[in-house]
């Protein structure tokens, strides 16, 4: 016998703290190209802690605590896994070392990176889940979606100076510092860590989740203007632009007209 899954009750204090992390999430964000250059590794590791603090609180909020662990076990663990085997291997990712910059590390990686794969899992997954259709399983929406940030966020660190890589060729057009096998690597641990949260976290429960998806959003949005107006990197802002915005801007679309509907 099929039983439907009951959609969780959300107290308001649940949904007011989420909404509160993700404008801090946003705020600090907002911070980080205005700050001194001697102050950005500590923004870009607080940027990253309160970000993975929002998506918990609001993986929390519809699934549970379990849910919170999953995030963590699953997201976190399998990054930091990833990103171990990748140091010392080159597989998937390529040949590549972190330069020191960003804090305490396990196994080699610094703890801020797991957190970062963690913190956008959780809106990967909402997104994922919620552009899905019978012949795109969720899955590998939100495994592209995931993968989709990265066109973002390697050419950023490798400016910043926080990794190099060993041979950065062949590279995408407009962005020569960083290998397609990175890419590559991406789309395989998106695959596994979004597929592993999903099998973990059951149905989705209730509607899709408003927080998740605005983080997704802003993501999206502040990154392009963050490449192009702030960081010198025009090449990324147009490849990330429109390859993060192949799911971003459906997302977008999808959130407007529920609102006007």
């Amino acid at each position: 016998m099929l039983t439907r899954t009951a959609p969780r009750v959300t107290t308001p204090g649940r949904l007011t703290l989420t909404w509160v992390l993700v404008g801090a999430a946003v705020l600090v964000q907002i911070v980080y190209p205005l700050v001194p250059d001697a102050w950005d590794t500590a923004v870009t590791v607080i940027s990253v802690v309160v970000f993975f603090l929002a998506s918990l609180a609001d993986v929390v909020r519809v699934h549970g605590v379990r849910g919170g662990v999953a995030l963590v076990v699953v997201a976190g663990g399998g990054g930091l896994v990833a990103e171990a085997v990748g140091l010392a291997t080159g597989v998937p990712f390529g040949s590549y070392a972190y330069t020191g910059t960003l804090g305490a590390e396990v196994l080699g990686v610094p703890l801020v990176v797991p957190l970062a794969w963690a913190m956008m899992a959780w809106p990967a997954l909402v997104v994922g889940r919620a552009l899905a259709v019978r012949v795109v399983p969720p899955v590998v929406v939100g495994a592209l979606a995931l993968a989709a940030w990265d066109l973002f966020l390697d050419p950023q660190m490798v400016a910043a100076g926080h990794w190099v890589w060993s041979d950065p060729s062949p590279a995408l057009p407009l962005v020569p510092d960083v290998p397609l096998t990175n890419y590559a690597g991406w789309v395989l641990v998106s695959v596994l860590v979004v597929g592993a949260l999903h099998l973990a976290l059951g149905p989705r429960r209730g509607p899709v989740s408003s927080p998740a998806s605005a983080l997704y959003l802003w993501v999206y949005a502040s990154s392009v203007l963050a490449h192009l107006a702030f960081f010198g990197l025009p090449g990324s802002a147009v490849v990330g632009g429109l390859g993060m915005g192949l799911v971003a801007v459906p997302v977008a679309v999808a959130t407007w007209r529920r609102r006007a509907g």
